[in-house]
């Protein structure tokens, strides 16, 4: 079984590893750890093909210590007990090294039996993550261990190991390669910042290029067709769903429509009309609000318009939503008055209703105080009367402050002049 180009060009040194600068560039915080040959537990966690896997060999292959490597989705806890039992032997008289891939998929269990022998340094634990490891890591490894993040590496840095690769691939088959000019660039950015990715790309391109008998030509027309969705990073149960969306509502709510629907369209480019209708209905509400009241309803009307045509019609609605809100004036003003209420509520800070305000009929002899009380607004001028709705204990509290809007100013004109 031949093996595949990703793992043959995979960097050997520090100097070789592409993109990551932040972490490995000369006298960079994780390399100064490297370069001191004390390895301290640590986490890498980031998107797959950035680097994680290969750091951690290259750091395992210059250390004395025993290594040994495992993967969350196959590793049991056998498997852990095996490499333990290497502690106290000839074995491990050096310290043993442990590669975990992928620790997320280990239960809390698993986690748990390492932390006796990472703790008193006869495992040094290197483990990898494509999640965030402050939700999916169990807490006594975290506390035990530094995290460094890897993040998606530039186009620009990826150039250089994709020239590599071609030049590997050609020298394989033995003929020369020709390619066509911005195939190299469109690889770079089509792969979402995945080193492997593309890589498998040159190696995809290498195998349908063009074959004259003596040169292969690989053409720009056949990496387009197979790079086309290669860029997208997107798991709907993941980090990266969260943050387009967090993504989509900051644009909105910082009123960038440009932003707002570049990550809008990532998600439609996604299929994921759902998440995307969802929270625009929240911004609606929470970030619009009592700016423009309006927007509420037309963008729910929006949403049941690409609900009922489904993709690819939906995102017209979607996207006129996405702009409408965008460029609306803003409010969270309904916002900070229901959480402030809700503040209260949870910390017990209330009391009972007015008399005025209670459902009260009749009242029994044994009431010392008779009578409702009640001031009927409407019979009053201008349909108000001073009169109060708030329980004793919190009679003076204000929840709700209007926006420095048009819309709330006027409200609050209207209603001081009314007030007085």
């Amino acid at each position: 079984m031949s093996v595949p180009l990703a793992d043959r060009i995979r960097p050997s040194t520090l100097d070789e590893v592409v993109g990551q600068g932040e972490l490995l560039g000369k006298g960079k915080p994780l390399r100064r750890i490297i370069e001191s040959g004390t390895i301290p537990n640590m986490i890498f966690y980031g998107s797959s093909g950035v680097g994680k896997t290969t750091v951690a060999r290259i750091i395992a292959e210059n250390t004395n210590m025993q290594m040994y490597k495992l993967n969350g989705t196959s590793a049991s806890v056998n498997d852990i007990k095996d490499i333990i039992s290497q502690t106290d032997t000839l074995m491990g008289y050096n310290g043993i090294l442990l590669y975990l891939d992928e620790i997320q998929y280990l239960n809390k269990k698993q986690q748990q039996s390492l932390l006796e022998y990472i703790e008193n340094g006869k495992i040094t634990l290197i483990s990898s993550t494509t999640e965030n490891p402050y939700f999916y890591v169990y807490n006594a490894i975290i506390s035990r261990s530094t995290v460094f993040e890897f993040k998606p590496v530039a186009p620009e840095d990826i150039v250089p190991a994709i020239k590599r690769a071609f030049q590997l691939a050609a020298d394989d088959i033995g003929m020369k390669l020709r390619l066509e000019n911005g195939v190299v660039e469109h690889i770079a950015r089509g792969c979402g910042g995945d080193v492997r990715k593309s890589i498998n790309t040159v190696e995809l391109c290498t195998l349908s290029a063009d074959n004259d008998g003596k040169n292969l030509t690989v053409r720009l027309d056949t990496v387009k067709t197979l790079t086309q969705r290669s860029n997208m990073r997107y798991d709907r149960a993941g980090d990266e769903h969260y943050d387009e969306l967090s993504a989509l509502q900051k644009s909105i709510r910082g009123s960038d429509p440009d932003a707002a629907i570049f990550y809008a369209a990532k998600l439609l480019e996604a299929g994921d009309i759902i998440s995307l209708s969802r929270r625009l209905l929240v911004i609606a509400s929470e970030d619009i609000g009592l700016a423009y009241p309006q927007a509420i309803s037309i963008v729910k009307a929006c949403v049941d318009s690409a609900m009922q045509l489904g993709l690819p019609e939906a995102r017209i609605p979607l996207a006129d939503a996405v702009i409408l809100l965008a460029t609306a004036p803003k409010s969270n003003s309904a916002y900070l008055a229901v959480d402030s209420a809700l503040s209260d509520i949870r910390k017990g800070i209330t009391g009972d209703f007015p008399r005025h305000l209670q459902n009260k009929h009749f009242d029994g002899e044994e009431a010392s105080e008779k009578g409702q009380h009640y001031l009927y607004p409407h019979d009053y001028p201008n349909h108000w009367v001073k009169q109060q709705y708030l329980p004793d204990s919190i009679r003076d509290r204000t929840y709700y402050v209007y926006g420095e809007n048009r819309n709330e100013q006027a409200s609050k004109t209207y209603w001081d002049k009314i007030k007085k």
